[in-house]
Order: C-alpha cells, then sequence, then structure tokens
C-alpha cells in the first residue's frame, strides 16, 4: 500500500472548498434574515433572492423600494456582522485546517 499525496491533497481540497462554501452560505442566509427582520420585512423574500444576485443586488432592490440607502447599509452590515459572529460561535473557526 503507498501513500499517494496528491490524492490526498485533492481530498482535502475538496472538503475544505465544501466546508468554506457551506459557511458563506450559512452567513448569507442568516444575514439576510437578521436584515429583514431589522428593517421589518418578510425574512422568506429576503433568504429567496440569494439565488437572484449577490448581497449589493438585494440591497439595491431595497433602496428601489424606497428604502434609504444609509439606513440599508447599515442595517446590512451589523445583520452581516452579527451573522458571522453568531456561526463562529456555533460552528467553530471556517479557515482551512492545516496539515502540519
Amino acid at each position: 500500500m503507498t501513500f499517494d499525496l496528491q490524492k490526498m491533497l485533492h481530498r482535502k481540497g475538496e472538503f475544505e472548498t465544501a466546508r468554506l462554501d457551506d459557511f458563506a452560505f450559512r452567513a448569507r442566509a442568516r444575514t439576510m434574515r437578521l436584515l429583514a427582520e431589522a428593517l421589518s420585512r418578510e425574512p422568506a423574500s429576503l433568504i429567496g433572492r440569494i439565488a437572484e444576485g449577490d448581497d449589493t443586488h438585494i440591497l439595491d432592490i431595497l433602496v428601489g423600494e424606497g428604502l434609504d440607502r444609509g439606513n440599508v447599509d447599515q442595517a446590512y452590515y451589523l445583520a452581516r456582522n452579527t451573522a458571522e459572529r453568531t456561526l463562529r460561535a456555533e460552528l467553530g473557526d471556517p479557515s482551512p485546517v492545516r496539515l502540519a
């Protein structure tokens, strides 16, 4: 039996990528839920827009609906920081695990 370093590194890369993508998706969904609550909106409507585009696109839609850009941006940054902080507390640090 031989040790295939290249295969092991490839497998680790796939695992780390999937783990980081999962964290990023959870952070976006939680951010939109918190943002909706802060702006007195239905959370499902903002969470559903994640598939339509990036966060800037969603914020532009909210501004287009008549909300103040400054208030939307402030609520978004607060929601994003809260979402990432709570996810780190629940799931741990998403930084890749080193092989050493």
